[in-house]
């Protein structure tokens, strides 16, 4: 990490992974990043700094590899945000399984920095309807189980299929609910939270908010009553603050930045189980 004096002020350069970088909110957390200053190493599956499949662990392995060697082996943040919303198991590949091992192998770098942090997108999709059972077969780290009852899923269709995504964001919210006051994080200064985006307006919707149809359609789904649809860049600023040094308390947080549906969802008492 460099650092510049302007003035009074000493503005610190810091490494970030953003991956999932080539489009959508991966892209615009990049270039709000490095607007700021920061260092962003971009991982995708084919455009990027370091390219590969996070759905694959031994690519997982070798991009973890890749940015220990462009770093010298020691990190300041990770933007966890390569996924898919598809219905099928390749969400629980990519969105849970690729996701989890990618942030414990750069755990050790992270742990070597000044103030580390990692933001993950996760999804307001978590709040819909999943399968409790593949939820406990990813928490489990049961990668033949929950690929096998996701495939089951699947062959029935996109719309029962469609637990597959919503299970993945739920088991990596809980997974981070889990592990983010650990020594391994807490203790080693490490800050872990994900952000819950709701409708955004990305290239993979734009034939979706392209008519009335879509529009209403989304809306019926997934309720924005403020503001509506989010574009990335709403998004994106809440991964930069999450990843920031001044973002000194919060860990193990789902921050839903989902226009209002956390609260269609679930009402006022979330408390209700403590």
């Amino acid at each position: 990490m460099t650092s510049t004096d302007l003035g009074n002020t000493t503005l610190m350069t810091r490494t970030i992974v953003v991956t999932g970088s080539a489009s959508g909110i991966g892209r615009a957390t990049a270039e709000l990043l490095e607007a700021q200053g920061d260092d962003v190493i971009r991982v995708d599956l084919h455009e990027g700094d370091i390219t590969g499949d996070l759905g694959d662990l031994k690519t997982v392995a070798r991009v973890a590899q890749d940015i220990s060697d462009r770093t010298g082996g020691v990190l300041h943040g990770l933007v966890a945000n390569a996924g898919v919303s598809a219905p099928t198991e390749l969400s629980l590949r990519i969105n849970y399984f690729g996701t989890v091992a990618l942030i414990k192998a750069l755990q050790p770098l992270l742990a070597k920095a000044d103030s580390p942090r990692v933001s993950v997108t996760s999804s307001a999709a978590t709040l819909q309807h999943n399968s409790p059972e593949l939820v406990n077969l990813l928490l489990a780290g049961d990668v033949d189980g929950a690929i096998t009852l996701g495939k089951e899923l699947a062959e029935r269709g996109p719309e029962i299929g469609y637990a597959n995504y919503s299970s993945s964001k739920r088991a990596i919210s809980r997974w981070i609910r889990q592990i983010a006051a650990t020594d391994e994080f807490a203790g080693s200064g490490i800050g872990i939270n994900a952000v819950g985006p709701g409708q955004v307006k990305t290239a993979m919707t734009q034939e979706l908010f392209s008519s009335d149809e879509g529009r209403k359609m989304a809306a019926e789904a997934m309720p924005t009553p403020f503001n509506g649809p989010s574009e990335a860049q709403n998004i994106a600023a809440v991964h930069v603050f999450l990843l920031s040094p001044a973002n000194s308390s919060m860990t193990g947080q789902i921050i839903f930045a989902d226009g209002g549906y956390d609260v269609v969802a679930r009402g006022d008492d979330i408390w209700e189980s403590v």
